[in-house]
């Protein structure tokens, strides 16, 4: 995950951001999950529900999460950039329930910071009795759905590669590996033996920072949690390629565990 120090690079608006979700007609349903203000400015966390066709079964219930540092801003177009892909291809989503958050960090995003406007990491303040608004939000979404999987979308400003942190279920690595290869199509994969001062193999951390964004402490069994992390230095366009095969074929792997029957 990008480390670079907090600092202001131009105000963005958040809601220019999300504006091409706001289709009348569009097959997503979107919902606000709350609002605060930050000195004159007023903030808000969306959500988008996306159900796929029916499978076999009942649905898999995924959160997608993008944007919880503001910088990353390669994982909040993908995010966008994903929704218009579900509506044209819905066999993408066939037995999900898509929980879509494109934009976790609204303060950041507009500041071109990894922090919030309070100067808080927020991947550093889930389940720790954070004040702070978004992940209060989050963290109530997260507890109340019970999600089956989470995939969180950053990029790694020191990463000359793409990686993943696999957290969660065992299942998780089986999930996340086919993905990686996939995405070895579109940017190379950081195969170093340490990432991020953590100890992986093959692109894959089996461990992960306190705080982070994942599912509520309490729950078992595990869903399945994944951290997507794309090269920041990457071109824009690559890394949202890059975060979209990776959303594609991690659907499609856990599908085909559930279908089989494997343990999870």
């Amino acid at each position: 995950m990008t480390h670079s120090a907090t600092k202001r690079t131009g105000r963005k608006n958040f809601r220019e951001a999300l504006s091409p979700l706001q289709k009348t007609k569009a097959p997503w349903l979107p919902a606000t999950l709350g609002t605060w203000s930050v000195g004159l400015d007023d903030y808000a966390l969306e959500q988008y529900l996306f159900v796929g066709p029916r499978g076999g079964g009942d649905y898999f219930r995924v959160g997608i999460f993008a944007g919880v540092h503001g910088d990353e801003t390669a994982g909040v177009l993908a995010a966008v950039r994903f929704l218009h892909e579900l509506a044209s291809k819905p066999e993408i989503a066939r037995g999900y329930e898509l929980y879509i958050y494109p934009l976790c960090n609204p303060t950041g995003y507009e500041d071109g910071t990894r922090h919030s406007r309070s100067g808080r990491d927020l991947n550093r303040e889930f389940w720790v009795g954070s004040r702070e608004p978004e992940v209060a939000l989050l963290e109530r979404q997260i507890r109340t759905l019970r999600f089956d999987g989470l995939i969180s979308l950053h990029a790694d400003d020191e990463s000359s590669g793409f990686y993943a942190f696999a957290l969660g279920a065992q299942v998780t690595q089986y999930v996340a590996e086919p993905a990686l290869r996939a995405v070895e199509q579109v940017v190379p994969r950081n195969c170093s033996e340490i990432i991020d001062n953590f100890t992986a193999q093959n692109g894959l951390i089996r461990k992960g920072y306190p705080g982070m964004l994942c599912a509520a402490p309490e729950v078992s069994p595990r869903p399945f949690e994944i951290v997507f992390e794309t090269p920041h230095l990457a071109e824009i366009e690559t890394q949202v390629e890059a975060n979209l095969v990776f959303l594609r074929h991690a659907l499609e792997q856990y599908q085909q565990l559930r279908a089989v029957g494997q343990d999870l």
